[in-house]
């Protein structure tokens, strides 16, 4: 399995992510592509390469400027967020990761602040750099195949910081509620070091904050922060590789399994329910029949998910169906490593799931949609397009 630990002795940004991530390989013409997915104007992105205190890295800027002919797009609240997002044509996946990044950062500024969730504001242009921050972040990760991420503990910083409603204590109020039950320390230089929108991507999408798993680097990457200290490398270092060792969790892991019976609720809210779990964090949701007593035809609702989402869960079913009491219970699981490919066809560049035990590939499952696509634009049937990629030998797949 291809990990990433997010080394970040000097705190975290959304412009360090990205810095890093194009540091670690990721074009920044494929990232641009990508983010032109979402429906924004008057933005551009560039990276280039700077010093932080004898150190090389790469340093991502947006900057901003007018939309020529048009009215730029005002994003301020959750709602303008999650329309504009939903908006898009990005993958279903990359959609439901970045706004689950966006709801932890709202929720910590509604919190922090004693406004109601949709109530909370974002300055205007801060919006749209904390958007391409947070959807170039994900899109990053997952465009190099890192299927999870570590973190060591964070580096807070220290003092005080200015904003436009005026000087707040470092941590920001935000970053230390987003970072609840995270290890973080102070240390170095008197400045922010982590900011809310850093926090809230690193909480997300980190599967564990400590010491760094087992695992053989393949790459480095440094993405440089704005400040540039003389004596402190303002730098977010990442190191990717492979997990072979008993700690990877894509061999083994604990997960818990939700379980209710149900027979009084339309059939058709299943779907709903379904959904809602999914974007809740669910790994796996599925429906069984069953016989329940004096012989009543009933289904049995099942989700997995890892311990941490269990209560959302919980509140979940509790609420969307007729269930007066669930069951749920910890076991133990051995999954295969996976990875995300787009490979050369016949038929064009195809994205293919490539799974295996860590040392060989074998077995690889095209993308359904690129499929689809493929087929209506030269007109063959979808069958033959998933019949002839499946011939191909996974094990040549890099």
């Amino acid at each position: 399995m291809k990990a990433a630990y997010f080394d970040c002795f000097s705190g975290i940004s959304g412009d360090m992510c990205l810095g890093a991530l194009i540091d670690a390989g990721l074009p920044l013409r494929d990232l641009n592509r990508e983010l032109k997915k979402i429906p924004l104007s008057g933005y551009r992105l560039t990276s280039g390469r700077v010093m932080r205190s004898h150190l090389a890295a790469t340093k991502v800027d947006v900057t901003f400027r007018p939309a020529a002919g048009r009215v730029q797009k005002v994003i301020r609240s959750w709602k303008d967020v999650e329309k504009t997002v939903l908006s898009s044509s990005l993958s279903n996946e990359i959609k439901l990761k970045g706004l689950r990044i966006f709801k932890r950062l709202f929720t910590a500024e509604a919190k922090v602040h004693g406004v109601a969730f949709n109530r909370v504001h974002l300055h205007e242009l801060g919006s749209v750099d904390c958007l391409i921050d947070i959807f170039g972040t994900v899109i990053g990760l997952n465009m190099l195949g890192i299927e999870k991420v570590f973190s060591s503990p964070l580096n807070l910083g220290s003092g005080m910081v200015s904003t436009e409603t005026g000087m707040l204590p470092v941590p920001a109020p935000a970053t230390a509620e987003i970072l609840k039950k995270v290890p973080v320390f102070s240390r170095g230089v008197p400045c922010e070091l982590t900011t809310p929108t850093g926090a809230a991507i690193i909480r997300e999408i980190c599967s564990g904050f400590g010491n760094m798993p087992d695992m053989e680097i393949s790459s480095l990457a440094l993405g440089a922060g704005s400040r540039n200290f003389s004596d402190w490398p303002n730098i977010l270092r990442i190191m990717i590789g492979n997990m072979h060792s008993a700690h990877d969790n894509s061999n083994g892991d604990s997960i818990m399994v939700i379980e209710t019976n149900i027979d009084d609720m339309n059939p058709q809210i299943f779907e709903y329910v379904m959904e809602l779990l999914y974007k809740a964090g669910a790994l796996d949701v599925f429906l069984t029949q069953i016989i329940m007593k004096k012989s009543r035809p009933g289904t049995k609702l099942t989700a997995l998910c890892h311990r941490e989402r269990l209560e959302t869960l919980v509140k979940i079913i509790f609420s969307e169906t007729p269930t007066l009491g669930l069951r749920f219970h910890e076991t133990e699981r051995k999954i295969l490593d996976r990875a995300i490919r787009v490979i050369d066809t016949e038929f064009g560049k195809i994205r293919v799931k490539l799974s295996g035990d860590g040392r060989d590939i074998t077995k690889m499952i095209p993308e359904y949609e690129d499929c689809k696509k493929a087929a209506r634009k030269l007109k063959i049937p979808l069958t033959e397009v998933m019949k002839r990629i499946g011939l191909l030998n996974p094990g040549k797949i890099k």
